[in-house]
């Protein structure tokens, strides 16, 4: 009878809609891959809603290197037409880095508009857009987002006044913070050394790198980055695989798709 009961039960339409499903989420985890150079491969995504500051800004915009994971925060309107955001990528990013080979970002109006699809396309740039309800996709600009809201919140309860002050300083520490995953700065591993300032006079000094030991290291430095991403990447993998099933189809099953969060 159980046997029976359960058969039933999952052939009947109106019980497959309506139980609650109580098994692991399916599908293992399936990570982005690692790239090979700086700046070709960007991650990018809108911090909407902040306070309107004197200046009239209530938004940044948060492009995030997937490599190095070197970062640029870059304040705006959201009255802002495509155009003028058009001009601020080109301004802040292409002038800085080059046209990026592909870009990762959600669904926003912005990123799935004809301007900004047309702009790319004659850069030469992929477009990669996540899949609704799965931030996962773009977890590298969700996480730098996180901790951004944090600095931003720290800086106006300490100093008072605008947020977008202390954008730049707030970029500046970003940029110049330990990162776990490459087991250095980003501004370490985008320029080759690391950053001059008051917290390691001493560590930066006079030394300077020319012709080709500057190009070795510069590659070996590169290599290194990769490995220790791949080893970070790896065991993220592992610690999300403990809490998902496998689960294969094949070409015909028809399968119910969830389309809520």
């Amino acid at each position: 009878m159980k046997r029976e009961i359960a058969e039933f039960v999952s052939r009947c339409l109106v019980c497959q809609q309506i139980k609650t499903e109580h098994q692991r989420p399916a599908g293992f985890s399936q990570p982005l891959p690692i790239h090979e150079w700086k700046w070709e491969h960007i991650t990018m995504d809108f911090v909407a809603g902040l306070p309107r500051t004197q200046s009239g800004h209530d938004s940044v915009w948060v492009v995030v290197d997937r490599l190095i994971k070197s970062t640029h925060f870059l304040p705006f309107k959201t009255t802002y037409s495509m155009d003028k955001l058009g001009n601020i990528f080109v301004a802040e990013i292409v002038r800085l880095h080059g046209a990026p080979v592909s870009i990762v970002s959600d669904r926003d109006s912005r990123f799935t508009s004809k301007f900004w699809t047309s702009l790319q396309k004659a850069l030469g740039t992929k477009l990669n857009f996540s899949t609704v309800f799965h931030p996962q996709t773009d977890g590298q600009s969700e996480r730098t987002i996180q901790t951004l809201e944090d600095m931003l919140r720290a800086c106006v309860l300490e100093f008072k006044g605008s947020w977008d002050i202390y954008l730049p300083l707030i970029e500046f520490a970003y940029n110049n913070s330990y990162q776990a995953s490459i087991e250095m700065a980003p501004y370490e591993a985008l320029y080759g050394r690391k950053c001059r300032t008051p917290v390691c006079w001493d560590e930066v000094g006079e030394r300077k790198l020319f012709g080709p030991e500057l190009v070795q290291n510069t590659n070996e430095k590169i290599q290194l980055i990769r490995e220790r991403l791949k080893a970070a990447q790896n065991r993220q993998k592992s610690y999300v695989d403990k809490r998902r099933r496998e689960l294969e189809f094949e070409v015909g099953d028809k399968v119910f798709i969830r389309i809520s969060p």
